[in-house]
């Protein structure tokens, strides 16, 4: 089990933040206007929307208590289902991690044969859209990825996660349930849009609020990313003892701008570079000789990891950098150890965390579409994927703390690898990768003149 430390007077010799730029100051200070300013617009626009819908103009084909009950019950289960994911992934990450990657590919085919069984129109071709995504979710997670990167990373996650920082456990559940509060006062906005039905107006209005429920979501995990991870690596490099909440508190304080950066680059590029990966892949090739790759592609890939790049929110708690600085930062010193920037990128922690998250989704979106499909079948597409965007995005922020300590873990190594905290499993699984790719290559030389053969015999 994991033991959680007690908060203990901080150390003297606290590392001095450093400075930053005019530029990367003014950026901070924008974006933190920008994500205060929408909070209050869509805040102002929910409200405005709940009473047009729902008092003033009462529509007699919209049942309130018919739509709001369904998606709010599946708000509501998908925080549940999140604090009990984590407990879970505390008391044996192992076999919880396991138990991710086998069911959510199931619980994502459940979903698309739910909407491909009884929707019209387009939604039977949304539902065939999961089903093959569920497919690629199984493939990838079954065959491609090999037992020893799945060994290694439970192994990493159980590592970072032996001492976590003081009132982690508290912080994960006040965001889970803000989470949860937060999209549950969206919702109302949008059934309030819902009511109307005055076209395309209202379904711009619940875009603009879908759209700001995930990024605001996407701060709210990062922030407390910035904070677990600054204490973690507080830990893991210097045996000093921070409190997340104090973390908490000097992320709103001083660190915002970044993680509003952040939270809006890093999704956008990690789609970008995952494409990137995947014909690489395709093509026989391996991470490392993306790395090592003079194609376009490959200069694309390796320069975007550069702007921005999940790790950088490590050194911006810790070192008070802008984003893409710290981004370049981490980066480089990953670069420095030979054979640890393909290990960080093969990590599979995102992975588990993602795919925990979209089993959340699809739990919540089962729960509120059959529940509407029983009693409203007009509405029963919009709360499967309302309940499944709301589900997905509160599984993520619950999850958010084990990526972080397994982020502060690899960058405090990559910092000082002979650190008192941490022993030769990083060194072990770089010896043994390096042999993997000789043996890989040796294959690919054998299989090369055979192919040349039989190109001259035809």
């Amino acid at each position: 089990m994991e033991i959680e430390q007690t908060v203990a007077p901080p150390a003297a010799a606290a590392q001095q933040p450093q400075p930053q730029t005019l530029t990367g100051r003014f950026f901070r200070c924008i974006f933190t206007a920008i994500f205060y300013f929408q909070l209050i617009l869509i805040s102002a626009l929910v409200i405005f929307l709940t009473l047009r819908g729902l008092v003033f103009t009462k529509s007699p084909n919209f049942h309130p208590k018919k739509w709001y009950t369904p998606l709010l019950s599946s708000a509501a289960l998908s925080g549940l289902l999140s604090l009990a994911w984590q407990c879970f992934f505390l008391f044996n990450i192992s076999a919880t991690s396991k138990a991710t990657i086998i069911l959510t590919p199931l619980l994502t085919f459940s979903v698309g044969i739910f909407l491909v069984t009884y929707g019209k129109t387009f939604v039977p071709g949304v539902g065939g859209a999961l089903v093959l995504f569920s497919f690629a979710q199984a493939l990838h997670s079954w065959l491609f990825v090999t037992r020893r990167r799945r060994e290694f990373t439970f192994k990493m996650m159980a590592l970072s996660t032996e001492a976590l920082p003081a009132r982690t456990r508290a912080i994960a559940v006040l965001s889970s349930i803000l989470s949860v509060l937060y999209s549950a006062f969206l919702v109302a906005g949008i059934g309030g849009a819902t009511a109307t039905r005055t076209g395309l107006v209202d379904v711009l209005f619940i875009s603009l609020i879908v759209l700001s429920l995930a990024w605001t979501m996407q701060v709210l995990k990062n922030v407390q990313v910035v904070a677990v991870s600054k204490a973690a690596y507080a830990h893991f490099a210097r045996h000093e003892v921070i409190s997340a909440c104090d973390a908490v508190c000097a992320a709103l304080r001083s660190h915002l701008g970044s993680v509003c950066i952040g939270s809006t680059l890093v999704p956008v590029l990690v789609v970008i570079r995952g494409m990137i990966r995947t014909l690489n892949r395709m093509g026989l090739g391996s991470d490392r000789t993306m790395y090592a790759g003079d194609g376009e592609c490959a200069w694309v890939a390796n320069h975007m990891i550069l702007v921005g790049n999940r790790y950088g929110f490590v050194h911006v708690g810790v070192h008070n950098k802008g984003f893409v600085q710290a981004c370049r930062d981490t980066w480089e010193e990953f670069r420095r150890r030979d054979g640890l920037e393909e290990l960080v990128d093969a990590d599979l922690t995102s992975s588990i965390c993602f795919l925990s998250a979209f089993g959340i989704g699809a739990v919540s979106a089962l729960t509120a579409g059959i529940w509407e499909f029983n009693i409203h079948k007009d509405y029963f597409f919009q709360l499967t994927l309302y309940a499944f965007i709301i589900g997905y995005f509160v599984g993520r922020v619950s999850s958010a703390w084990m990526q972080a300590c397994v982020m502060a873990y690899f960058v405090a190594y990559a910092a000082n690898p002979e650190g008192a905290n941490f022993d030769n499993t990083i060194s072990e699984r770089i010896a043994r990768q390096d042999v993997e790719e000789n043996k890989r290559l040796a294959e690919n030389e054998v299989r090369q003149p055979e192919e040349e053969q039989d190109v001259t015999y035809m």
